[in-house]
C-alpha cells in the first residue's frame, strides 16, 4: 500500500542519516505530510517517538562500532551527533544499561534495535463510525502556548495548560463566547511547517476580547469521529485513527490543524469529537 510505503521509504532516509543531522521536513515530505503528522502517524504506529527511535537505532551501531575495537569513544560520539561525550555516555548507558568503555570487555552484553519495518495487520472486525466534513475558514479565540518541532519534548506542556485554564477559570470564560460552530470547547494543534507551532485551548467565536489570542482554522475537509471517555480514551480513539483507519480510508493527511471537540466540560466522562484534516489520495 502506497501510504505504507511511503513510510518506509522515510526508514531508509534515516538509515541513510544515522551519522547526519536528520531532517524532520525531509521525513514529512517523504511521507506526503507535515512534520507534525509525519511524528504523530510514527509514535503511533511505532509504539515509540520518532526521536527514541533515532536513539536507539545510534546506540545500537555504536556499540558494533566500539566492540570492532579500534575507534575511540569519543570518535564514536561525535559521529552519531554526540558533541559532549558526557552525554554520549549518558545515552549510551540509558540505552545498553552499561558505560561505552565497558563494551570491549569479554562477555558483556549490548542490545541491539533493528530498523522498524511499518507493515498493515488486519486485526479484526471493529467498527469505527466516522463522517466527512468540508468546512470554510474560521476564527478561534483562546490562550496557546508554543510548542517544539520534537513533539516528544511538549508532552507535559498541553496536560499542564488544561490544568492552568481549569483553575484560573479561563475555561469557564472561553465556554461564554462560543457563538458560532463548532460548538464545544477546542483542543487545536496548529503545526504547519511554516509558523512557530502552537496549541491552542480555544472556542469557534465572532467576539472580541483583549484577554484572548485569536487565530484563523484553514478552510479544509475533515474526518470526525466521536467517543467518550477519559483523556485516555481520547488518545485511544487517536491511535485507532491512525493505525487502523487512515491506512486503508483512501484519504491522506491535510496540511491543517488537527483538533479535539469536548462537548462537555466533565474530563471523566467526556464526550467529544476528534476532527482530522484529509485530502482524497491521488490516483
Amino acid at each position: 500500500m502506497e501510504w505504507v510505503e511511503r513510510l518506509n521509504q522515510s526508514m531508509n532516509y534515516i538509515e541513510e542519516h544515522l551519522t547526519d543531522e536528520i531532517d524532520y521536513e525531509q521525513l514529512g515530505r517523504i511521507a506526503c505530510c507535515s512534520t507534525y503528522h509525519y511524528q504523530r502517524m510514527f509514535t503511533y504506529m511505532a509504539g515509540i517517538t520518532l526521536a527514541e527511535y533515532i536513539r536507539r537505532r545510534k546506540m545500537s551501531l555504536a556499540a558494533v562500532d566500539l566492540q570492532g575495537g579500534n575507534e575511540k569513544i569519543i570518535d564514536v560520539a561525535e559521529k552519531y551527533g554526540y558533541r559532549s561525550p558526557t552525554a554520549f555516555n549518558r545515552a549510551f548507558q540509558s540505552f545498553h544499561g552499561i558505560a561505552p568503555s565497558s563494551v570491549r570487555n569479554e562477555g558483556v552484553s549490548v542490545k541491539s534495535f533493528s530498523t522498524i519495518v511499518f507493515r498493515i495487520a488486519v486485526k479484526g472486525a471493529t467498527e469505527m463510525n466516522y463522517r466527512i466534513e468540508t468546512k470554510d475558514a474560521f476564527r478561534i479565540i483562546g490562550v496557546s502556548a508554543s510548542l517544539d518541532k520534537e513533539i516528544e519534548n511538549n508532552f507535559m506542556i498541553v496536560p499542564k495548560m488544561w490544568q492552568d485554564a481549569a483553575v484560573s477559570g479561563t475555561i469557564e470564560k472561553l465556554a461564554g463566547m462560543m457563538d458560532t460552530p463548532l460548538m464545544g470547547l477546542l483542543g487545536v494543534s496548529a503545526c504547519n511547517d511554516e509558523e512557530q507551532w502552537k496549541y491552542f485551548i480555544a472556542v469557534s467565536s465572532t467576539k472580541e476580547n483583549d484577554e484572548f489570542e485569536e487565530y484563523t482554522v484553514p478552510a479544509s475537509t475533515w474526518a470526525i469521529f466521536s467517543g467518550t471517555g477519559t483523556n485516555k480514551s481520547i488518545q485511544e480513539l487517536q491511535q485507532r485513527i491512525i493505525t487502523e483507519w487512515l491506512p486503508a480510508s483512501g484519504y491522506e493527511y491535510a496540511n491543517a490543524p488537527d483538533i479535539e471537540v469536548y462537548l462537555n466540560q466533565d474530563p471523566q466522562n467526556a464526550q467529544y469529537e476528534v476532527w482530522i484534516p484529509v485530502i482524497k489520495k491521488q490516483v
